[in-house]
């Protein structure tokens, strides 16, 4: 295996870590919920209520039933995954920003129910890997983006108010609107692969190779000088 291969799949192993511990919490909760009979949802955000803001925390880690954890498990994975292998120099610091601002929003804003789950943070990453594109402009980052858009674009319609009283559309609108803010937060923060090769005609001209030294004819013509110097008749006899 080569050195660049050991690379990229230390760096893919060391993507997973994150949101394979946060989905272990998750199903374990959900495990406790389901075995014990207990039922967390009051531990989700209620807004404008102080009990209600340990739901910041708690909310997405948090699923009603199994239809719920099921449905969130794998775009959460898979986004928060994409987030770690591509976005290193940011990751953490733009889902942190995400998970807690998502959860502030719907506190401040939300109707006077109890959230729960993880759909907040996903909207969030989606639209941080979407608007990512758009803000930085790179190659990379525009094709993650129509990666995103292609797999993701149904979600949007979850951002609209919306008849369901057990979809928290709150949660979906404030975690696309963080995770663009996010996304232009953290825009000039380009990661080292991110950045093309300039082309050879931008290259630093002290670097490229020459046939002869840059200070030949530098020399040849102080050389000249200092003979004028010293013989001045002989230099003006041999140049008319």
């Amino acid at each position: 295996m080569s050195a660049t291969s050991k690379v990229e799949r230390s760096r893919f192993i060391n993507s997973l870590r994150f949101p394979l511990i946060l989905l272990a919490i998750m199903w374990g909760i959900h495990l406790v919920q389901f075995l014990t009979g207990l039922d967390f949802g009051s531990l989700g955000i209620y807004p404008r209520k102080p009990f209600g803001l340990r739901g910041i925390l708690l909310c997405p880690l948090i699923h009603g039933d199994w239809q719920h954890i099921i449905s969130n498990s794998p775009p959460f994975f898979v986004l928060a995954v994409m987030l770690f292998y591509f976005y290193p120099k940011v990751a953490l610091r733009s889902f942190v920003m995400i998970y807690l601002l998502t959860g502030l929003a719907v506190w401040l804003f939300g109707r006077n129910v109890f959230h729960i789950g993880a759909s907040g943070v996903i909207y969030g990453l989606v639209a941080f890997v979407f608007w990512t594109g758009i803000f930085r402009r790179s190659l990379r980052s525009i094709v993650l983006a129509l990666v995103v858009l292609f797999l993701y674009s149904g979600l949007f319609v979850g951002v609209v108010p919306n008849e369901q009283q057990n979809i928290s559309w709150e949660s979906h609108l404030m975690g696309a609107l963080v995770g663009i803010f996010t996304a232009y937060w953290y825009k000039e923060d380009i990661e080292r692969d991110e950045n093309p090769p300039p082309p050879s005609w931008e290259e630093d001209e002290s670097a490229r190779p020459y046939f002869l030294d840059r200070d030949t004819f530098e020399k040849t013509m102080k050389q000249r000088e200092e003979a004028q110097k010293q013989d001045p008749d002989s230099w003006f006899s041999s140049h008319t």
